[in-house]
C-alpha cells in the first residue's frame, strides 16, 4: 500500500509570539501525521535561504499550505523572498519546471480588517478577492491546482470557539488532503 500523501505547511508569521490564531492553526497542523510544518521565521531569522533543501521538502509534498497573516495586502516579507529563492525557473515553471505541477496549492491566511471592510466605499476598498491573483498566478504558473483559500477576517477579535471551529475545519481540511487517492 503507497504511503499517504504528505502535505507542506509553509508558515510566515514574523511575530507568532503575538499571534493567538496562526499559532493555534500551525500547532493543530503539527499535532497531524503527514504534516510538515516548516516555520520560515524560526529557520531563517537571517532571510538567507538556502534553496535545494526547501525544494526537496516541496518535491516530497503533495499538498502545498501557504499559512500566515496578510500584510499590506500580501504575504509576509519573508515568505516573498522564499518564494523568490525557492521557485526558480527550470525547477518550478519554464522549460523543465514540472516540479510542482499537479500539487494542491492552498492559502490560508488571517486578516487584521473584518470582512465587511473588503468591499467598495469600505475601508479597504474592494473585495477580498481582489488582493488574491498574485497567489493564484504563482500556483497556475507552476501548474499547481488552486484550492480555494480558508480566510479568517478580523482575527484578533475572533471569539474563542469561532476560533475552535476554524482551526477544526482546517485540520479537517489537512486530514482530507493526505487521504490515498481513490483512483
Amino acid at each position: 500500500m503507497p504511503a499517504p500523501p504528505t502535505v507542506l505547511v509553509v508558515y510566515a508569521h514574523p511575530a507568532p509570539q503575538r499571534s493567538r490564531v496562526n499559532r493555534k492553526l500551525a500547532d493543530a497542523a503539527r499535532a497531524l501525521p503527514h504534516v510538515d510544518v516548516h516555520d520560515l521565521y524560526e529557520t531563517y531569522p537571517d532571510f538567507y535561504i538556502d534553496p535545494a533543501p526547501e525544494q526537496a521538502r516541496l518535491a516530497a509534498a503533495g499538498t502545498v499550505v501557504f499559512l500566515h497573516p496578510i500584510q499590506w495586502y500580501s504575504m509576509p516579507a519573508l515568505l516573498k523572498e522564499w518564494v523568490d529563492v525557492v521557485f526558480q525557473p527550470g525547477w518550478a515553471f519554464g522549460p523543465g519546471g514540472d516540479a510542482l505541477k499537479g500539487k494542491a496549492y492552498w492559502l490560508v491566511a488571517t486578516t487584521g480588517g473584518p470582512a465587511d471592510s473588503y468591499r467598495a466605499g469600505a475601508s479597504h476598498g474592494r473585495p477580498f478577492d481582489d488582493y488574491l491573483p498574485p497567489y493564484r498566478q504563482t500556483a497556475a504558473l507552476c501548474g499547481m491546482d488552486w484550492q480555494p483559500p480558508l480566510i479568517l477576517h478580523a482575527a484578533h477579535l475572533c471569539h474563542e470557539d469561532q476560533l475552535d471551529a476554524h482551526v477544526a475545519a482546517f485540520a479537517e481540511r489537512l486530514r482530507q488532503f493526505t487521504l490515498p487517492s481513490q483512483g
